[in-house]
Protein backbone atom coordinates (compact mmCIF):
# COMPACT_ATOMS: atom_id res chain seq x y z
CA UNK A 1 0.00 0.00 0.00
CA UNK A 2 1.36 3.73 -0.93
CA UNK A 3 2.20 5.70 1.90
CA UNK A 4 -0.46 8.60 1.92
CA UNK A 5 0.76 11.78 0.94
CA UNK A 6 1.01 15.16 2.79
CA UNK A 7 -0.85 16.86 0.24
CA UNK A 8 -3.84 14.10 0.60
CA UNK A 9 -3.79 14.12 4.16
CA UNK A 10 -6.34 16.23 6.24
CA UNK A 11 -4.56 15.11 9.38
CA UNK A 12 -0.92 14.00 10.04
CA UNK A 13 0.40 12.98 12.92
CA UNK A 14 4.45 12.87 13.36
CA UNK A 15 6.59 11.33 16.07
CA UNK A 16 3.34 12.18 18.21
CA UNK A 17 4.10 11.37 22.11
CA UNK A 18 1.54 12.14 25.08
CA UNK A 19 1.55 10.89 28.34
CA UNK A 20 0.50 11.42 32.11
CA UNK A 21 3.61 11.67 34.30
CA UNK A 22 5.69 9.57 33.27
CA UNK A 23 3.43 6.90 31.68
CA UNK A 24 3.92 7.56 27.85
CA UNK A 25 0.09 6.58 26.48
CA UNK A 26 1.34 7.38 22.95
CA UNK A 27 5.09 6.86 22.26
CA UNK A 28 6.07 8.74 19.09
CA UNK A 29 3.20 7.59 16.29
CA UNK A 30 3.01 8.82 13.08
CA UNK A 31 0.12 8.20 10.83
CA UNK A 32 -1.99 10.06 8.83
CA UNK A 33 -5.82 10.63 7.56
CA UNK A 34 -6.17 10.39 4.03
CA UNK A 35 -8.85 13.51 2.52
CA UNK A 36 -12.30 12.15 1.66
CA UNK A 37 -11.50 8.46 3.06
CA UNK A 38 -12.84 6.51 6.72
CA UNK A 39 -10.02 5.72 8.77
CA UNK A 40 -10.74 3.34 11.55
CA UNK A 41 -8.35 3.64 14.74
CA UNK A 42 -8.50 0.30 16.65
CA UNK A 43 -6.47 -1.04 19.67
CA UNK A 44 -6.87 -2.57 23.55
CA UNK A 45 -8.71 -1.14 25.66
CA UNK A 46 -6.69 1.96 27.45
CA UNK A 47 -4.47 1.69 24.23
CA UNK A 48 -4.91 5.47 23.37
CA UNK A 49 -7.66 5.71 20.93
CA UNK A 50 -10.08 8.35 22.25
CA UNK A 51 -6.94 10.22 23.32
CA UNK A 52 -5.94 10.77 19.90
CA UNK A 53 -9.28 12.45 19.27
CA UNK A 54 -8.57 14.67 21.95
CA UNK A 55 -5.08 15.53 20.51
CA UNK A 56 -6.71 16.13 17.16
CA UNK A 57 -9.51 18.50 19.25
CA UNK A 58 -7.17 20.21 21.03
CA UNK A 59 -8.89 19.21 24.23
CA UNK A 60 -5.25 17.63 25.15
CA UNK A 61 -1.73 18.42 23.87
CA UNK A 62 0.97 16.85 22.81
CA UNK A 63 4.49 16.18 24.81
CA UNK A 64 6.11 15.85 21.49
CA UNK A 65 5.94 15.77 17.60
CA UNK A 66 3.54 17.55 15.58
CA UNK A 67 -0.21 17.10 14.91
CA UNK A 68 -1.37 19.25 11.62
CA UNK A 69 -4.73 19.93 10.72
CA UNK A 70 -5.46 20.51 7.14
CA UNK A 71 -1.19 21.86 7.41
CA UNK A 72 -1.33 23.40 10.65
CA UNK A 73 0.58 22.06 13.98
CA UNK A 74 -2.79 22.25 16.50
CA UNK A 75 -0.17 21.65 19.36
CA UNK A 76 1.32 24.95 18.70
CA UNK A 77 -2.04 27.09 18.09
CA UNK A 78 -3.85 29.95 20.47
CA UNK A 79 -7.25 29.96 21.17
CA UNK A 80 -8.60 31.96 18.39
CA UNK A 81 -6.32 29.32 15.66
CA UNK A 82 -8.01 25.98 17.71
CA UNK A 83 -11.37 27.20 17.54
CA UNK A 84 -11.22 28.47 14.18
CA UNK A 85 -10.00 24.50 13.55
CA UNK A 86 -12.59 22.85 15.43
CA UNK A 87 -15.42 24.71 13.52
CA UNK A 88 -14.09 22.47 10.95
CA UNK A 89 -14.16 19.26 12.95
CA UNK A 90 -17.64 17.29 13.97
CA UNK A 91 -17.76 14.82 16.85
CA UNK A 92 -20.08 11.56 17.63
CA UNK A 93 -19.62 10.74 21.12
CA UNK A 94 -19.73 8.04 22.82
CA UNK A 95 -23.65 7.36 23.52
CA UNK A 96 -24.93 10.29 21.45
CA UNK A 97 -24.16 12.75 24.67
CA UNK A 98 -27.60 15.00 23.57
CA UNK A 99 -28.22 17.64 25.64
CA UNK A 100 -31.70 16.05 27.61
CA UNK A 101 -33.80 19.28 28.30
CA UNK A 102 -33.55 19.78 24.12
CA UNK A 103 -35.41 17.76 22.08
CA UNK A 104 -34.08 16.62 18.72
CA UNK A 105 -34.20 19.60 16.74
CA UNK A 106 -32.99 21.97 18.82
CA UNK A 107 -29.92 19.45 19.86
CA UNK A 108 -29.32 19.62 16.07
CA UNK A 109 -29.68 23.40 15.97
CA UNK A 110 -27.57 23.81 18.96
CA UNK A 111 -23.97 24.15 17.10
CA UNK A 112 -25.51 26.41 13.82
CA UNK A 113 -26.93 28.61 16.61
CA UNK A 114 -23.67 28.65 18.40
CA UNK A 115 -21.14 29.60 16.00
CA UNK A 116 -23.07 31.10 12.97
CA UNK A 117 -25.51 34.15 12.37
CA UNK A 118 -27.44 32.48 10.19
CA UNK A 119 -31.79 32.82 10.11
CA UNK A 120 -33.94 30.39 12.06
CA UNK A 121 -36.10 30.01 8.70
CA UNK A 122 -32.31 28.83 7.25
CA UNK A 123 -31.24 27.62 10.31
CA UNK A 124 -34.51 25.20 10.45
CA UNK A 125 -34.15 24.24 6.31
CA UNK A 126 -30.33 22.97 7.75
CA UNK A 127 -31.63 20.97 10.24
CA UNK A 128 -34.28 19.42 8.67
CA UNK A 129 -32.08 18.37 5.55
CA UNK A 130 -29.38 16.71 8.16
CA UNK A 131 -32.21 15.06 10.42
CA UNK A 132 -33.87 14.03 6.82
CA UNK A 133 -30.25 12.72 6.12
CA UNK A 134 -30.26 10.55 9.02
CA UNK A 135 -33.75 9.29 8.47
CA UNK A 136 -35.24 11.04 11.76
CA UNK A 137 -36.72 14.18 9.98
CA UNK A 138 -40.19 13.15 11.48
CA UNK A 139 -38.36 12.59 14.79
CA UNK A 140 -37.66 16.36 15.82
CA UNK A 141 -40.67 17.37 18.03
CA UNK A 142 -39.13 14.44 19.93
CA UNK A 143 -37.20 14.48 23.31
CA UNK A 144 -33.90 12.53 23.82
CA UNK A 145 -35.92 10.53 26.43
CA UNK A 146 -38.45 9.40 23.69
CA UNK A 147 -35.99 8.18 21.37
CA UNK A 148 -34.01 4.54 21.39
CA UNK A 149 -30.65 4.31 21.60
CA UNK A 150 -29.87 3.87 18.01
CA UNK A 151 -32.24 6.93 17.06
CA UNK A 152 -30.29 8.84 20.09
CA UNK A 153 -26.67 7.95 17.98
CA UNK A 154 -28.62 9.07 14.28
CA UNK A 155 -29.55 12.30 15.96
CA UNK A 156 -26.18 12.79 17.31
CA UNK A 157 -24.78 12.33 13.89
CA UNK A 158 -26.96 15.02 12.35
CA UNK A 159 -25.77 17.76 15.11
CA UNK A 160 -21.94 16.24 14.13
CA UNK A 161 -22.56 16.68 10.59
CA UNK A 162 -24.52 20.64 11.09
CA UNK A 163 -21.89 22.64 9.78
CA UNK A 164 -20.66 20.60 7.29
CA UNK A 165 -17.18 19.77 8.81
CA UNK A 166 -14.35 18.39 7.01
CA UNK A 167 -13.78 15.99 9.68
CA UNK A 168 -16.06 13.68 11.74
CA UNK A 169 -15.00 12.10 14.52
CA UNK A 170 -16.42 9.04 16.15
CA UNK A 171 -16.10 7.83 19.21
CA UNK A 172 -17.13 3.75 19.21
CA UNK A 173 -20.15 4.70 17.27
CA UNK A 174 -21.73 1.05 17.82
CA UNK A 175 -21.46 0.43 21.64
CA UNK A 176 -24.94 -0.89 22.80
CA UNK A 177 -26.45 -1.15 19.42
CA UNK A 178 -28.68 -4.01 18.33
CA UNK A 179 -27.82 -5.46 15.16
CA UNK A 180 -30.06 -3.50 13.15
CA UNK A 181 -29.51 -0.30 14.59
CA UNK A 182 -25.85 -1.01 14.42
CA UNK A 183 -26.05 -1.95 10.70
CA UNK A 184 -27.82 1.13 10.09
CA UNK A 185 -25.04 3.21 12.31
CA UNK A 186 -22.46 1.83 10.23
CA UNK A 187 -24.35 2.18 6.76
CA UNK A 188 -24.54 6.47 7.73
CA UNK A 189 -20.98 6.20 8.26
CA UNK A 190 -20.02 5.11 4.73
CA UNK A 191 -22.53 7.23 3.00
CA UNK A 192 -22.55 10.42 4.47
CA UNK A 193 -18.86 10.01 4.40
CA UNK A 194 -19.30 9.55 0.59
CA UNK A 195 -22.22 11.97 -0.13
CA UNK A 196 -20.71 15.27 1.35
CA UNK A 197 -17.50 14.53 0.65
CA UNK A 198 -16.19 14.57 4.46
CA UNK A 199 -13.12 12.60 5.96
CA UNK A 200 -13.68 10.36 9.07
CA UNK A 201 -12.17 8.92 11.97
CA UNK A 202 -14.02 6.23 13.48
CA UNK A 203 -12.70 4.21 17.17
CA UNK A 204 -14.17 1.44 17.58
CA UNK A 205 -14.37 -2.43 19.00
CA UNK A 206 -16.70 -4.09 16.70
CA UNK A 207 -14.11 -5.46 13.98
CA UNK A 208 -16.68 -6.37 11.36
CA UNK A 209 -18.75 -3.65 11.04
CA UNK A 210 -15.94 -1.39 11.52
CA UNK A 211 -13.79 -3.12 8.52
CA UNK A 212 -16.65 -2.97 6.16
CA UNK A 213 -17.05 1.10 6.29
CA UNK A 214 -13.17 1.70 6.21
CA UNK A 215 -11.01 2.79 3.39
CA UNK A 216 -7.70 2.32 5.97
CA UNK A 217 -7.10 1.22 9.44
CA UNK A 218 -5.05 1.70 12.43
CA UNK A 219 -4.45 -0.54 15.31
CA UNK A 220 -2.77 0.79 18.79
CA UNK A 221 -1.11 -1.45 21.30
CA UNK A 222 1.09 -0.35 23.99
CA UNK A 223 1.22 3.79 22.83
CA UNK A 224 2.62 2.69 19.56
CA UNK A 225 1.30 1.41 16.07
CA UNK A 226 1.06 -2.40 15.46
CA UNK A 227 -0.88 -2.25 12.26
CA UNK A 228 -1.66 0.03 9.27
CA UNK A 229 -3.49 -0.30 5.86
CA UNK A 230 -6.61 -1.35 4.14
CA UNK A 231 -8.79 -4.02 6.14
CA UNK A 232 -7.86 -6.78 4.03
CA UNK A 233 -4.20 -5.97 4.38
CA UNK A 234 -4.65 -5.89 8.54
CA UNK A 235 -6.82 -8.87 8.45
CA UNK A 236 -3.99 -11.12 6.81
CA UNK A 237 -1.14 -9.68 8.74
CA UNK A 238 1.08 -12.05 10.15
CA UNK A 239 1.85 -9.94 13.63
CA UNK A 240 0.57 -12.33 16.27
CA UNK A 241 -1.11 -9.63 18.35
CA UNK A 242 -2.52 -8.10 15.38
CA UNK A 243 -4.29 -11.61 14.65
CA UNK A 244 -5.56 -12.00 18.44
CA UNK A 245 -7.08 -8.56 18.25
CA UNK A 246 -8.57 -9.16 14.47
CA UNK A 247 -10.04 -12.76 15.55
CA UNK A 248 -11.15 -12.16 18.93
CA UNK A 249 -8.51 -15.06 20.29
CA UNK A 250 -8.40 -15.32 24.12
CA UNK A 251 -4.98 -16.19 24.53
CA UNK A 252 -1.91 -14.49 22.77
CA UNK A 253 -0.08 -11.93 23.81
CA UNK A 254 -2.09 -10.49 25.64
CA UNK A 255 -2.27 -13.10 28.00
CA UNK A 256 -5.87 -14.99 29.86
CA UNK A 257 -4.69 -15.42 32.83
CA UNK A 258 -3.06 -12.08 34.87
CA UNK A 259 0.78 -12.92 35.50
CA UNK A 260 1.36 -14.62 39.32
CA UNK A 261 2.84 -17.61 41.04
CA UNK A 262 2.83 -20.73 39.31
CA UNK A 263 -0.37 -22.75 40.34
CA UNK A 264 1.47 -25.35 41.91
CA UNK A 265 2.98 -23.14 44.28
CA UNK A 266 -0.46 -21.95 45.15
CA UNK A 267 -1.97 -25.76 45.80
CA UNK A 268 1.32 -27.48 47.04
CA UNK A 269 1.64 -26.84 50.14
CA UNK A 270 -2.60 -27.21 50.76
CA UNK A 271 -2.07 -30.25 48.93
CA UNK A 272 0.90 -31.29 51.22
CA UNK A 273 -1.21 -30.14 54.68
CA UNK A 274 -4.06 -32.46 53.74
CA UNK A 275 -1.80 -35.56 53.51
CA UNK A 276 -0.94 -34.77 56.90
CA UNK A 277 -4.03 -34.78 58.21
CA UNK A 278 -4.03 -37.97 56.51
CA UNK A 279 -1.82 -39.37 58.02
Amino acid sequence: MNPTSSSDALVELRNLSFGYGERFVLDGISFTIPRGKVTSLLGVTGGGKTTTLRLIGGQQRAQKGELLFDGQDVTRMDIPQLYAARRRMGMLFQFGALFTDLNVFDNVAFPLREHTDLSESLIRDIVLMKLDAVGLRGARHLMPSEISGGMNRRVALARAIALDPDLVMYDEPFSGLDPIALGTAARLIRQLNDTLGMTSLLVSHEIPETFSVSDKVVILANGRIIAEGTPDEVRHSDDPLVRQFVNGLPDGPVRFHYPGTPIEADFAPAAGQRKERVQ
